[in-house]
């Protein structure tokens, strides 16, 4: 295939109209290549496919947040952050999902039946792609193609046709460079009903993979051709009485403003059992949702949906208050989701029809009987097989087999939003991670589960909410107490080359001196090497030194001293090492090849058990790190920021392969630390521990070593500030040890429970504007604070864990701890706050940018570019407020 000029080797149609002879042959031109790209691709081995989709997936996921933009900006609908949701989880969670599985050649052996199953490309997929979701499907779709050894050909919406051609130009990029043949992805560039009929008409497209309106679902369904397709959805979900009433709305609310309600298995009507009606329509309120006045029922009505009870097409994706305004009815500021009170007997009207926006339909049911019968009507109306949900107290209730059993419904989701449950992995593990939701016979469709590449069946499931297991991991060993640098003489095994990771300081006033004379005690020799010249907030260029070094050394055991950007950088060359040794030579020599690694490692991931790019597992070495600052607990946990040599941007490393081996935690080596040091370390620590305490992924194990290491922070901090380690004093030392315990506590929790976006925030505002990290972290920690301990209308982050909004909760309880007084939570966190002040100035920290030099020309300059770098921070997923790009925005401008 010729390429154009915009690089794309996808076949240039004319944009003029053409002629039905026209049409036929470009769209047989693009399928007889795809032909013959699928009979070379079958051909390809399991390692090869794998390699392929892995590329892809990857390529897919780097573009997230851009696609997310311009998929909001083509298509004028939707949400930009919950796009980039649905793009990541299209690359992330699906990547994940087939990653391991069989599809080449011998899949299955049954030796005692005597079965074999033997896997084949289908051949050349038509691929039709909505509007709602142009560039998540279009992800989703190219790898599950990929990972089946199949090709795809394209048609995608004429309103969104930019923003899907990209995504898949980006997969397509990605997949050819890693070994797959040309052609094997190609689309229409000239959208139009002609060139789509023509293709999904085509004798030798071997099935369809249909996802839009019922109009073009149907038509696929009636090509001649095999067709995947999916039905309308007009899902609804049943609270019982028994349910916990607050996480079924926050449930309802999430999944009715995520992306403005066009995931198609996003709820659209709710039946509430009348015990507990009222009290659900108060607090739904409460929340932000907004009751109707039943004299604008009609007036909107009108507005959304057409005469057949469709929604009208420049409607779908749309918020409330557009909606509102464009009907002429009026919509409080502080309102989004539209409540509809509606009789069952009505069933078949216009508002209790499938509505793709932030509307909702509201039933009253007298008792369960009643409900089971009020969802079967409206799921016999519009969205037969789709989806249906429970809200309910016990999972193991009877009732939820009940409900089940008489329920048309592929997916009965159970105590989870709609629209995020539904499409899998994220809050169950019953349903494969999808975005094309098959609805089986009862919607006409051919299959019934969540499509990916299983066999066509038609599947009932029950699918339960979960929370995964957690963890905790830490070094092996902590040591600690005053001389518990002494373990190295004996306690460490087997050191016989060590290489020391330090900054000038270290080796300047003589603490790598007291490291070499613990080793010279050991029964063995023990050769040694130094990097001593580690500089603030270390570079990816820094770490290749150190690398190098190392290589040259060869050594088994590396032992990094210092403050963080000592532990940081022997961490991060480290793995560089270790990685290189399975390389080819000069590995370490070609800086852009070492950056490209690193571009991979620094990759953004929401579940760390499901990141694309999986670290290097090291063996050659131990490390062992011993703190000489009490802040960034690095000596305990997987995390390292490496700072870009050309950007300047801080990028934070997370992986359990990053955590050292063993932590020295010996309070002899803080008590000199300056006084500036002690505050701004000090105040790190605070916010691991705060950020820890209310991530969403924060545990009862994990919150006591949150809870005593703010509790210390408070107590000492002062006090190890204003110690002068010329006229020493127990309680100055006692301070200072205390906080040296602080930050290693804060570690251990943070390793295991994650921050938020504190950190996200100090890590970009720090590397743009050259301020220590402690200062740009205390600049932003009451700001989160208020944002995170708001109530109310509060959109949360979707993470199965955090099952109702807790966040003003918890730091009310830190407040508790500390002896604060509030007569309610909000007050309390108001206190917190204040407290957090009175200590910053204790300890002479201006808690602006502007007071810390940073100029109105360098802010501005640096706004919009510093938006999306916070959002993209690697901390800002464990956040249990989910900010948008706007909210993100007002933090960074309340900063200055």
């Amino acid at each position: 295939m010729e390429k154009s000029k915009k690089g794309n080797t996808t076949a240039v149609l004319e944009k003029k109209s053409q002629k039905p002879a026209d049409v036929a042959t470009s769209i047989d031109t693009l399928v007889q290549r795809a032909l013959v790209a699928e009979a070379d691709y079958a051909t390809f081995t399991q390692e090869q496919v794998d390699r392929i989709v892995k590329a892809a997936a990857l390529a897919g996921s780097e573009a997230a947040l851009i696609l997310a933009h311009e998929a909001v900006d083509e298509t004028k609908r939707g949400i930009v952050e919950d796009k980039d949701t649905k793009n990541r989880f299209a690359t992330e969670n699906v990547l994940n999902l087939i990653k391991d599985e069989k599809t080449v050649g011998v899949i299955g052996e049954d030796k005692i039946r005597g079965q074999v199953k033997i896997a084949a490309p289908l051949g050349v997929l038509a691929g039709i792609v909505p509007t709602t979701n142009p560039t998540s499907t279009t992800m989703f779709k190219i790898l599950l193609t990929l990972k089946t050894r199949n090709a795809i050909v394209f048609a995608f919406h004429p309103q969104a046709q930019n923003c899907s051609a990209h995504a898949a130009k980006i997969l397509y990029d990605a997949a050819v460079a890693a070994g797959a043949p040309e052609n094997i992805i190609q689309w229409i560039e000239t959208p139009s009903l002609e060139h789509t009929t023509s293709l999904i008409q085509h004798p030798s497209i071997a099935s369809i993979l249909a996802t839009g309106g019922p109009g073009m679902v149907n038509a696929a369904l009636k090509s001649g051709n095999p067709s995947m397709g999916v039905g309308a959805g007009n899902g609804v979900v049943f609270v019982d009485h028994t349910a916990y009433l607050d996480r079924a709305i926050e449930d309802l609310l999430l999944s009715k403003r995520f992306d403005n309600g066009m995931i198609c298995a996003t709820e659209n009507s709710v039946v509430v059992e009348e015990s507990i009606y009222k009290e659900w329509l108060t607090k739904m309120q409460e929340k932000g949702a907004y009751l109707v006045p039943k004299k604008d029922y009609q007036a909107i009505a009108d507005f959304v949906f057409n005469d057949h009870h469709g929604v009208n097409g420049h409607v779908a994706g749309m918020s409330s208050s557009w909606i509102t305004e464009q009907a002429g009815v009026t919509l409080p500021e502080d309102k989004d989701v539209l409540l509809f009170e509606l009789d069952k007997k009505n069933i078949g009207e216009k508002l209790s029809s499938e509505k793709l926006t932030p509307l909702l339909s509201v039933y009253k049911a007298s008792d369960r009987q009643e409900a089971i019968e009020i969802v079967g009507q409206l799921l016999n109306y519009q969205g037969a097989g789709h989806n249906a949900a429970i809200q309910i107290g016990s999972q193991k209730d009877p009732f939820i087999n009940e409900f089940s059993d008489k329920t048309n419904a592929a997916r009965v989701i159970v105590n989870q939003p709609d629209s995020i449950g539904a499409i899998g992995d994220i809050y169950t593990d019953a349903l494969k991670a999808s975005l094309t939701l098959g609805t089986g016979s009862w919607g006409k469709n051919s299959l019934s589960h969540n499509l990916s590449t299983e066999d066509l069946l038609n599947v009932k499931t029950v699918a339960k909410r979960r929370n995964r297991p957690q963890w905790v991991r830490l070094p092996e060993k902590i040591y600690y107490e005053n001389q518990a640098i002494s373990y190295l003489q004996d306690d460490v095994e087997k050191i016989q080359r060590a290489f020391l990771v330090a900054d000038p300081g270290m080796v300047q006033f003589g603490f790598v001196d007291t490291v070499y004379s613990q080793l010279a005690l050991r029964d063995e020799p023990v050769q040694t090497s130094i990097y001593g010249t580690v500089r603030p907030d270390p570079t990816l260029g820094q770490t290749i030194e150190i690398a190098k070094q190392m290589r040259d050394f060869k050594p088994d055991t590396i032992i990094a001293i210092g403050g963080g950007s000592a532990l940081d950088a022997a961490k991060v060359a480290r793995f560089i090492y270790e990685y290189s040794l399975g390389q080819e030579a000069g590995f370490l020599d070609d800086y852009r090849k070492v950056s490209e690694l690193f571009l991979e490692l620094q990759q953004k991931f929401i579940d760390i058990r499901k990141r694309i790019v999986r670290f290097h597992h090291q063996t050659e070495t131990k490390l062992i790190c011993i703190p000489t600052t009490s802040g960034t607990g690095s000596e305990v946990t997987p995390f390292a920021v490496i700072t870009d040599d050309e950007t300047h941007v801080k990028y934070p490393l997370t992986d359990y392969e990053l955590t050292p081996q063993i932590a020295i935690v010996d309070p002899e080596f803080v008590m000199t630390v300056p006084r500036r040091t002690v505050a701004l370390s000090g105040l790190d620590t605070l916010s691991h521990a705060l950020e820890s305490y209310v991530s969403v992924m924060a545990s009862d194990f994990t919150r006591p070593w949150s809870l005593e290491a703010i509790k210390l922070v408070f107590e000492n901090l002062v006090a190890s500030y204003q110690y002068d380690p010329k006229n020493p004093t127990l309680e100055g030392e006692r301070a200072r040890t205390n906080m040296h315990y602080a930050a290693t506590l804060g570690g251990m929790a943070f390793s295991n429970a994650f921050l938020g976006i504190n950190h996200s925030l100090a890590h970009k505002t720090g590397g743009e504007f050259g301020l220590p990290h402690g200062l740009v972290i205390t600049i932003a920690m009451q700001h989160v604070i208020r944002f995170n301990g708001a109530s109310g209308k509060v959109k949360r982050n979707p993470y199965p864990r955090y099952e109702v909004y807790r966040a003003q909760k918890d730091y009310a309880d830190i407040a508790r701890a500390l002896g604060l007084k509030g007569k309610s939570d909000a007050e309390l966190v108001e206190a917190l706050c204040g407290e957090i002040a009175k200590l910053a100035a204790a300890l002479e920290v201006d808690t602006t940018l502007s007071g810390n030099g940073v100029t109105k020309e360098q802010f501005d300059r640096a706004l919009d570019r510093l938006v999306d770098l916070v959002y993209n921070d690697q901390c800002t997923p464990a956040n249990p407020r989910q900010p948008t790009l706007a909210e993100i925005r007002q933090l960074l401008i309340d900063q200055f």
